[in-house]
Order: structure tokens, then sequence, then C-alpha cells
């Protein structure tokens, strides 16, 4: 018998601007310190995905979005997209005004928007397939 597996349940949010630009945080601590990432982080207990995400994207960039704008895109829960272990992330989509000021707060070294034509090289995680599920056309 094989014993049960420790999964880490989390959230990550892709802001997006209605001309093009998308929302990144470069990590300050490891893993990908240094890597552009979205937001996101653990889920507290007791607290839902959704409710994670609103909170995670307050604490890592000021930007404030309601619950019930956010767009879930889906589950990413592939084995190894996070060194720590099992990690399973609830990924969400929200666009707001290309004007939503930003500022790097909890855990980000900075906030930046990023024209989706002109991405970093390093993204965090499997964040670029996240990213590509948030901008694929709708079918």
């Amino acid at each position: 018998m094989t014993e049960p597996e420790t999964i880490r349940y989390t959230a990550d949010v892709v802001v997006l601007t209605p001309d093009g630009d998308v929302l990144l945080i470069e990590r300050d601590w490891p893993p990908y310190e240094g890597h552009w990432a979205f937001a996101g982080g653990h889920c507290d207990i007791g607290e839902t995905s959704r409710a994670a995400a609103v909170r995670e994207l307050v604490e890592e960039t000021g930007v404030h979005v309601s619950a019930d704008d956010l767009l879930q895109i889906g589950v990413f829960d592939q084995p190894g997209r996070d060194p720590r272990g099992r990690y399973v992330t609830v990924a969400y989509a929200v666009t707001v005004p290309a004007d939503t000021q930003i500022i790097a707060g909890d855990d980000a070294r900075t906030a930046r928007w990023w024209p989706l034509k002109e991405l970093p090289d390093r993204l965090a995680f499997d964040h670029a397939d996240i990213l590509r599920a948030a901008t694929a056309p709708s079918a």
C-alpha cells in the first residue's frame, strides 16, 4: 500500500487589461526567486480558492477585485509543477482597466505590467501554460 501524497491547495490570478497587458510579480523567494509569476499563493484554512485569489492579489499587487469578477481558467495539478512538492492550483482570470495602479507587496520583489507579446523569458512554475489557457480564444 502506498502512503497518501501531501497536496497543497493554492490559487493564482491572471490579471489582464483590455489593451493586452498582463500583471506579473517578480518572486522575492525560492523557488524561482527572481522569476516572474502571477499573484497567488496558499489557500488558508477554511478559505475557498476564489477568496484566496482575491486576498493574494491584494497582498502581492495592491489590486482589488470582486470575487464575482474572477473567471475560473482551470485546475493545474501536473506532478512536478512545483519543486517543493505536490501543489494543486485553481487559476482565475480577471480583466481590469488599463490604468489600474499596482504596488509590489507581500512576497513580491516588484510588480509590473507586461505586454502579452513581450513577456519575460523566466516565468515561474507552469505559469506559461496557465497564461496560454487564460488567453486562448473561446471555443
